[in-house]
């Protein structure tokens, strides 16, 4: 985090406040630094928390730690949605939140991490239809090779799976472009420029 914040900070003034957004004491310090800086045009809720690796059946599935997910991957953003809109409608902005084709596709295995993101999916479409002052945005950036996904796929190479950095052109195209609120897959973003549902 800090090799970033460090490598933002040449073009951008930075505050960066590692946290759990699941936690209202971290949440309250993002809602500091944003009135110290004095306004807010982006929200991106991109935290993630997986579950047990390997991934249980939702037979098996610990509620504890699915209670957890949930914290994490829903009630974490709605909480920092309703923390910001204010600032946001102020500013015309933007709420950017990253999904995963498990939130829309039944896959063995992802029944915890897949409903946490179907919920997160359904909350930005009723946000988008609430909030038309702000663009919402829910976007799947595609499998990754991300220590989360190793972590799905415990033992398995996964080296063929493209960086993070593959999706931050689609990205770049929701936060600085003037598409609509809606669902986008971040490869279609890259490679054809034309919104995907």
């Amino acid at each position: 985090m800090h090799a970033a914040a460090d490598q933002l900070a040449e073009t951008s003034r930075i505050v960066a406040i590692p946290g759990d957004v699941s936690n209202p004491g971290h949440r309250a310090q993002l809602a500091a630094a944003v009135q110290e800086l004095g306004r807010l045009d982006l929200l991106v809720n991109n935290a993630s928390l997986l579950g047990p690796s390997p991934q249980p059946s939702l037979a098996d599935y610990p509620l504890d730690v699915l209670e957890r997910v949930y914290r994490v991957n829903v009630v974490g953003p709605l909480a920092l949605i309703q923390l910001f809109l204010p600032a946001l409608r102020a500013t015309g902005g933007r709420i950017l939140n990253v999904t995963s084709d498990a939130g829309v596709e039944g896959y063995e295995g992802w029944g915890g991490y897949g409903s946490s993101k179907a919920a997160l999916e359904q909350l930005s479409r009723v946000l988008a239809a609430e909030e038309s002052g702000v663009r919402v945005y829910w976007v799947d950036p595609g499998d990754m090779n991300t220590q989360m996904h190793q972590e799905a796929f415990p033992g398995e190479d996964i080296s063929d799976r493209a960086p993070p950095e593959a999706s931050v052109p689609g990205f770049l195209r929701l936060i600085e472009g003037d598409l609509p609120s809606g669902r986008y897959r971040a490869a279609d973003l890259v490679t054809s420029g034309a919104p995907a549902g």
